[in-house]
């Protein structure tokens, strides 16, 4: 992991991870190694504010969910530079929120995987853009399984049977779709929308109340000429505005190239910036940059020159993991018959994150595959029922 040092524009501090040693001590050695964030002193006060999570277990970091990181490390006797120097770069890169408002849970989980997997702090890039490296291959995949996927395609609304198990959905199209199974992989936010009323009191549904998409912004930046200051690496701001940051232009086969930097960045909280115009993010992100390469970026782009930028805004992205949120996520398997949801805020031991996303995606298909049978059984008691009336 790599943290730029506000207090030294220009330089970045590095937690290495030995390939040669195993978890946890790996970790320890890469903590242990790094003199330049934390003195010794708050090194084993942090320690001894961890020890209750390393012996307690899973049971001990579950039981954390009601408290925020900071007053979770205030508790535990952890100085509060020690939040400020590692765990606001580490709230905002794991849920885009400041650790006064997340989740302790969160960090725990996190910190168990770099102690307990060897690989759990490693980082990884997409070898180009999304929609050609991600999605196209499984669009492709269900095809060959004889499946299809319709785009501008959205459901309007669900319909129910009289037993409130669903009949059919209602596409914007006016097209229905029927099927024995039915699952709504959407953010938590729009299958709220889509809730029938029927479903709203059900306690399995009524959770997802407290559970909302946390707003954020990407910004997408093609400079004039190769930035010197960067790593084959994703890269820890520690920005006020900005969360983490990477040169494409290194890190990614697709946008590869030796003379010019592209730099896409997570601009994070970013509640109070959402819907403000392109003009003003992006001046902002540049008084930010300007910062971290002082070198080589100015405010006056007298130095590095913007050849053009994107802004990409999701108001309601992940779900926001604040405190008691723990106990709202619902399981892939609903109450109602034969319908599912998937999402990183469903259950799964990854939280809000893509790799949670995915998780959530397996766990429901298990979930089909176990109900097979009672899913088969109940479509043919329909097809008899028609056939006898």
């Amino acid at each position: 992991m790599i943290f730029a040092m506000p207090n030294k524009p220009g330089e970045f501090s590095r937690f290495d991870f030995p390939e040669v040693l195993p978890a946890p001590l790996n970790g320890i050695w890469a903590i242990l190694r790094n003199n330049e964030m934390l003195n010794w002193s708050e090194k084993i006060q942090f320690a001894a504010g961890l020890l209750p999570a390393i012996l307690g277990g899973q049971a001990y970091v579950e039981a954390q969910d009601g408290f925020t990181v900071t007053d979770w490390m205030r508790k535990q006797g952890v100085p509060d530079r020690v939040t400020n120097e590692v765990f606001i770069a580490m709230s905002k890169a794991l849920n885009f929120i400041n650790p006064d408002e997340l989740s302790m849970q969160c960090v725990l989980i996190a910190l168990n995987r770099f102690l307990q997997e060897k690989h759990g702090s490693k980082m990884a890039f997409l070898d180009g853009n999304p929609p050609e490296r991600l999605c196209k291959p499984i669009v492709d995949h269900i095809h060959s399984l004889g499946g299809e996927v319709r785009l501008n395609s959205r459901i309007q609304r669900i319909e129910l049977n009289t037993d409130r198990t669903v009949r059919h959905l209602v596409l914007s199209n006016g097209n229905v779709i029927e099927g024995d199974a039915y699952v709504i992989a959407t953010p938590v936010d729009i299958l709220k929308l889509l809730l029938p009323d029927d479903w709203k009191e059900i306690a399995y549904f009524k959770k997802l109340e407290k559970l909302v998409g946390v707003p954020v912004i990407n910004v997408h930046i093609w400079f004039d000429r190769k930035l010197k200051n960067t790593y084959n690496h994703l890269l820890f701001s520690r920005s006020p505005l900005l969360s983490v940051y990477a040169d494409m232009s290194v890190t990614c086969k697709e946008y590869y190239d030796p003379n010019k930097s592209m730099l896409e960045l997570v601009f994070a909280p970013a509640k109070e910036w959402i819907s403000r115009t392109d003009s003003e993010i992006i001046h902002a992100t540049m008084e930010e940059l300007a910062k971290l390469f002082p070198d080589e970026i100015s405010m006056d782009q007298s130095k590095a020159k913007i050849l053009k930028y994107h802004i990409v805004r999701t108001p309601r992205s992940v779900y926001k993991t604040i405190p008691n949120c723990e106990p709202c996520r619902p399981l892939q398997r609903s109450p109602i018959e034969g319908f599912y949801l998937a999402g990183d805020y469903t259950k799964q031991k990854y939280l809000a994150s893509m790799e949670g996303a995915v998780l959530s995606g397996k766990l429901c298909a298990q979930a089909i595959i176990e109900d097979y049978e009672w899913l088969a059984a109940r479509e043919k008691g329909k097809m008899e029922a028609v056939t006898t009336t």
